[in-house]
């Protein structure tokens, strides 16, 4: 009897994350990750973010390679290959489908005007009526960049994608899309449930350019046989789920419902909420999108609050002022050697680009209060991790204020929240019980193939509860609430934090 497997993949900016999951059990089989130290992200000019898509397929190949290494996949079947991949991207290809110009990736910034000033003359109000966000940075104000800015790169485009679109066409050969991810480009009207034609057509975009959009649930394609060469996989594998990281990240922590919440603390800090209508901020400090189980008849949309500046800041410090002298580990208990509120040091970790919850104002990464007679490194680790927990704290105010209710977040033990320190600053700044689970976004990935393979037939069979706190392969570690007194000594210091981030707006 051969048993039956679900492959996950995770297309980040630090890093590509492959994990094979038992479809019966939910256990996680193997795992893998490429490269061992973060993707570099180039900036050719100040605010520009780019990477070059082939650099992610290479390392999907040497993870998947080393993944494999530690098993037998003799009397198996992979049932299915889900993508879960890095949001608000823009890859361009030609008919040859070559890469024509690097990606600008999320927290590239260079669109930002473009993107305010269609907000502006198309109308606020039906911007945010329609799409539930300004066109702001998003994918269809970088296509309008290219179109402006580098004209012959823009005739040479075949198709346009997401960083999920073009790994799935890398593994299948197709070009296709999602309505999750058209929505996360600013590319679907929320009111009429199609494509944004108004905006579309506002910025001459040919429609030709398109991707077919196909269900984030179901089979997209099957793994070709140069793939699978390359892969060390069977040809003919299907893959049957993709949507961005966060809306996945949402899926592999059973946030799939309205008021259920997801939080995660990578590159980027990300606090993500489900609701059944279409909520949104005028003031598009956070964003709504559609979410994994988002269809015409249950709408479901995922309201997300992006704090760019998170672990990227964090990696800044390990590398840039500690010459990786110390772990992220031994990093993490050096801060535990300092006092809430890191003796008047303070962090802004604004850093990586324009910042949404700051109405894409860039005010940079910012360390300010320093005694040369007092801090030392462990301060600065401290400041740094308690500053990044002010933040989701300050966007989570903007969430609560547009009626998204907020009570259990639900996080995966990875990056910052494996942090003993930053898990106690978060959960105190912004007064949430905070549960911690055993995965990450590649087994999210492959939980989402096996709803979208069938072996699943929903979300909810994906997720059964074994006993009170374990679900099918998915264990709660911990569950953290907040302390009273901690409550008040981060809400003071938190006041001083939030007084000078006015003063730097």
């Amino acid at each position: 009897m051969s048993q039956k497997l679900l492959l996950g993949y995770d297309i980040g900016s630090s890093s590509i994350k492959a994990s094979i999951l038992n479809a019966e059990t939910g256990e996680l089989v193997a795992s893998a990750t490429s490269p061992e130290q973060e993707m570099k992200i180039d900036s050719p000019q100040p605010g520009w973010a780019e990477q070059d898509p082939e650099v992610w397929w290479k390392h999907v190949v040497t993870a998947t390679k080393k993944m494999i290494s530690k098993i037998s996949l003799q009397n198996s079947e992979i049932l299915g290959i889900g993508i879960s991949y890095q949001m608000h991207g823009l890859v361009m290809v030609d008919k040859d489908r070559k890469v024509i110009y690097p990606s600008i990736i999320w927290c590239d910034s260079r669109a930002v005007e473009i993107g305010n000033k269609a907000f502006s003359e198309l109308g606020e109000e039906y911007c945010t009526k329609k799409y539930l966000n300004s066109p702001g940075n998003f994918t269809a104000s970088k296509l309008k960049w290219v179109k402006d800015n580098l004209h012959e790169i823009y005739s040479k485009i075949y198709k346009f994608m997401l960083p999920g679109d073009y790994i799935a066409m890398k593994l299948s050969g197709e070009i296709l899309t999602t309505v999750s991810g058209l929505s996360e480009g600013i590319f679907w009207d929320f009111e009429e449930r199609k494509l944004a034609d108004k905006l579309i057509n506002y910025f001459g975009i040919n429609q030709s350019l398109f991707p077919e959009i196909v269900p984030t649930f179901g089979e997209q394609g099957r793994l070709t046989p140069v793939a699978a060469n390359e892969l060390g996989l069977k040809t003919g594998i299907p893959v049957t789920y993709r949507a961005g990281d966060q809306p996945n990240n949402a899926l592999s922590l059973n946030v799939l419902n309205p008021g259920e919440i997801a939080s995660t603390a990578g590159t980027s800090g990300v606090i993500y909420g489900v609701a059944e209508k279409n909520i949104f901020d005028y003031g598009n400090r956070v964003n709504t999108f559609a979410h994994v189980n988002y269809t015409k008849e249950q709408p479901n949309v995922g309201v997300l609050l992006c704090i760019n500046g998170t672990g990227i800041q964090y990696s800044w410090l390990k590398q840039n002022i500690f010459g990786n002298a110390h772990s992220y580990d031994e990093m993490n208990k050096l801060a535990t050697n300092v006092s809430i509120g890191s003796e008047g040091l303070i962090c802004h970790p604004f850093g990586n680009g324009a910042e949404r919850v700051l109405k894409n104002k860039n005010i940079y990464g910012q360390f300010s209060g320093i005694n040369f007679n007092i801090h030392n490194k462990s301060h600065l680790i401290r400041a740094a991790q308690e500053g990044i927990a002010f933040s989701f704290r300050y966007g989570l105010d903007v969430m609560k204020e547009i009626g998204l209710e907020i009570d259990v977040v639900r996080a995966g033990l990875s990056n910052l929240f494996q942090s003993e320190i930053f898990r106690e600053a978060y959960i105190n700044t912004c007064n949430v019980s905070l549960d911690i689970y055993n995965t990450d976004g590649s087994q999210g990935a492959a939980r989402g193939a096996g709803i979208g393979s069938g072996y699943y037939s929903s979300g909810e069979d994906i997720m059964k509860f074994q006993n009170e706190d374990v679900f099918r392969g998915l264990s709660l570690i911990d569950k953290l609430n907040p302390e009273k007194d901690k409550v008040e000594k981060y809400n003071i210091v938190y006041d001083d934090w939030k007084e000078k981030l006015e003063k730097l707006l």
